[in-house]
């Protein structure tokens, strides 16, 4: 798609609106975008630099340095496999290497049908846990290959939705600014400051 969507332009009106400088909007706006189509395309952050008053160029900056932000398509499911010491010790790379035969797959790559990316990442923060890794940031710690076989089959079956949303979905449940609490510069005033 590109562009934020109608109600996703409202939405982000809205999250403008809760920062004393719309510049600190950004990041949860590349989320929004990133909810959106899955991954952040050029031309969302043109749209999100105009909506906040920023340079494309500053967008990309922040877009680029984060990892969870996506610059190309990826599967509905991206699955990251930690192979850092802890987990490469625990089992990380014999892990990994069943997911690529599960899924058809090496690193970085997306199957055929787009549902599935496989990545290889460096510490998901679940060092005592390994072997461990991520379907779209929901954790699966000390994982079995069997239990891995499991999950990639409940997912081609359209399982798990409840546990494990499509991908660029960061929370299941908004934020909701209250206008009778919103004191108008940033945040919710003080209980004595509440009319």
């Amino acid at each position: 798609m590109g562009r934020l969507n109608a109600g996703n332009v409202a939405l982000a009106h809205e999250i403008i609106g809760r920062y004393p400088r719309t510049k600190s909007a950004l990041i949860p706006l590349l989320h929004l975008a990133q909810e959106q189509d899955g991954w952040v395309s050029d031309e969302a952050m043109v749209h999100i630099a105009e909506l906040l008053d920023l340079t494309p160029s500053e967008v990309l900056g922040t877009c680029s340095f984060y990892e969870m932000f996506k610059r190309e398509p990826v599967g509905r499911y991206l699955v990251n496999v930690c192979t850092s010491i802890a987990c490469m010790l625990g089992g990380g790379d014999e892990l990994l290497e069943h997911c690529e035969k599960s899924l058809g797959l090496t690193p970085g790559a997306t199957t055929a049908d787009g549902l599935f990316t496989l990545n290889e990442v460096e510490c998901i923060a679940a060092c005592t846990e390994a072997p461990c890794l991520q379907v779209n940031y929901r954790y699966f710690h000390r994982i079995t290959n069997e239990e891995v076989d499991a999950l990639f089959a409940d997912l081609r079956a359209g399982g798990r939705s409840g546990e494990i949303p499509p991908h660029g979905t960061l929370t299941r449940v908004r934020q909701q600014v209250d206008p009778q609490r919103w004191d108008g510069r940033g945040g919710e005033g003080l209980p004595e400051e509440r009319s």
